[in-house]
């Protein structure tokens, strides 16, 4: 057992590396990965909320309330800064609606299982972290719907009632379904737990190379624009994340927030464009994201290993 839990500690820790290598083998040889589409990217989704679910406890919940002031600010940047830079991205670089649509529905998503990885890599709160990623994403059900609608409805016929049902689907009951086998069949969930993470990484990196495969040569077209609109979005978040928090929180706090605010969801966006618009550029931006804010924060998690917090424990704000 303690082999396995190296090699599926290793296996999550290289997370960015298989993104970028699958990410660049999708551009070459797409059909490795084009056939991973369609209900299998639900299912996958549906897999990695669920190992979410199997890691939540009451105690969990309870951490809320020892560290209210971080998780509550983490929380509201998560859901202001990435929305209005979703929408400030598509106005400044004249994406097509598609396009706009779509980097607006990523930013509008909660933070992903990736920002988890990230910190432990960083020497971040990683504590901070899950309890931001659980709150962020149950809280998701309803701002991710509404919230694009409100900033993409002028673009694109935004279908808010979809958006929701989708994110129930994928998001609500699979992690609920977590935590009810993790309370209740702790002998099965600690079986399977140490599986969870290298899944997780797996259907990612196959979620974001399927996309991009099929979508190469659109991709190409967008050129430079496209990427420069999906840098700013997670450099701006992972940015303008830790300086707001470092006006209210220490530092460790801080980089966390930064983390969970630079890194998306986008494995629920590509799900979420697939599900609700016909049209198929709607779910690039989703997929160029994950490969993006997972480059930017490795480079962060790099710097920050090297100069370690002497107290990584969160404050009250």
């Amino acid at each position: 057992m303690p082999m396995l839990a190296r090699i599926t500690s290793a296996t999550t820790a290289l997370f960015p590396l298989w993104v970028v290598v699958a990410g660049g083998l999708s551009f070459f040889y797409p059909g490795m990965f084009t056939w991973f589409t369609g209900p299998w990217i639900t299912w996958g989704l549906g897999i990695i909320m669920l190992g979410m679910g199997l890691t939540l406890t009451l105690e969990d919940f309870k951490r809320v309330g020892k560290i209210p002031g971080a998780v509550i600010l983490g929380i509201l940047l998560q859901y202001t800064v990435m929305p209005f830079l979703g929408w400030a991205s598509g106005r400044l670089f004249n994406l097509p609606d598609p396009l706009a649509v779509g980097l607006i529905l990523v930013s509008c998503c909660p933070g992903g299982t990736a920002s988890n990885v990230i910190s432990y890599l960083a020497r971040a709160d990683v504590p901070l972290s899950v309890t931001m990623t659980a709150l962020s994403t149950i809280i998701a059900v309803a701002l991710t719907p509404l919230l694009t609608d409100f900033l993409a409805g002028s673009r694109m016929e935004v279908d808010a009632a979809g958006l929701f049902l989708s994110t129930v689907q994928v998001v609500l009951i699979p992690v609920a379904l977590g935590v009810l086998i993790q309370r209740y069949f702790k002998r099965f969930t600690a079986a399977i737990l140490p599986f969870a993470p290298p899944v997780a990484v797996l259907t990612i990196v196959l979620i974001v190379a399927s996309i991009l495969g099929a979508n190469r040569e659109l991709i190409k077209s967008s050129g430079l624009v496209l990427l420069a609109a999906v840098f700013l979005l997670h450099g701006g978040g992972f940015l303008l994340g830790y300086l707001f928090a470092r006006l209210l929180v220490p530092e460790s706090a801080a980089r966390t927030i930064s983390i969970e605010v630079g890194m998306q969801n986008s494995g629920l966006g590509v799900v979420l464009a697939r599900a609700n618009f016909t049209n198929p550029l709607v779910a690039v931006p989703s997929a160029i994201s994950s490969l993006f804010h997972s480059v930017i924060g490795s480079a962060l998690a790099a710097i920050w290993s090297r100069f370690p917090q002497a107290n990584p424990r969160t404050k009250n704000s």
